[in-house]
Order: C-alpha cells, then sequence, then structure tokens
C-alpha cells in the first residue's frame, strides 16, 4: 500500500471516530460517558455537551474532506526543458 492510500484510509478512519464521538455526546449524558476524564468531561454537571459534539462533528467532517482531496487524481509534473 502506498503512502497516498494510507493517507487516504487514515482520514475517513479518523472521520468515522469523530463523528460517532460528536453522536456520543449528543446522546449520551456526561456521567455515562466511557472514560472517567473523557475528553472534557466535568463531574456534577448532568448537561449533553453540544458544543464538543459539534466541534467533533467538523473535525470529522475535515477528516472527510482531506480523504477526499488526498483520493483524487495527481498529475505529473512537467521537467522544465
Amino acid at each position: 500500500m502506498n503512502k497516498q492510500r494510507l493517507l487516504v484510509v487514515g482520514g475517513v478512519v479518523a472521520g468515522i471516530a469523530f463523528i460517532a464521538i460528536a453522536i456520543m455526546y449528543w446522546t449520551v449524558p456526561p456521567k455515562s460517558l466511557p472514560l472517567p476524564n473523557f475528553l472534557g468531561h466535568e463531574s456534577g454537571v448532568s448537561a449533553v455537551h453540544v458544543k464538543h459534539g459539534v466541534a467533533s462533528f467538523l473535525v470529522g467532517l475535515a477528516c472527510f474532506a482531506f480523504a477526499w482531496f488526498q483520493s483524487g487524481p495527481k498529475h505529473a509534473s512537467r521537467a522544465a526543458s
């Protein structure tokens, strides 16, 4: 597997992970997050972290955009004659 293909796969995997984290932030109360100190958990707060979810969602979309641009055709540059 070449380096470009690894970047595309890595971008897609990271995008899926960040989108999943965003969905978790929107649906799971902070006291039920998987790790005790999971990305902004504050003890005693029972509100869902909407801003954390939005930020994670946007980072996921950015990862997908990165993978999309990396998967495009590469044009060979011509050597100056």
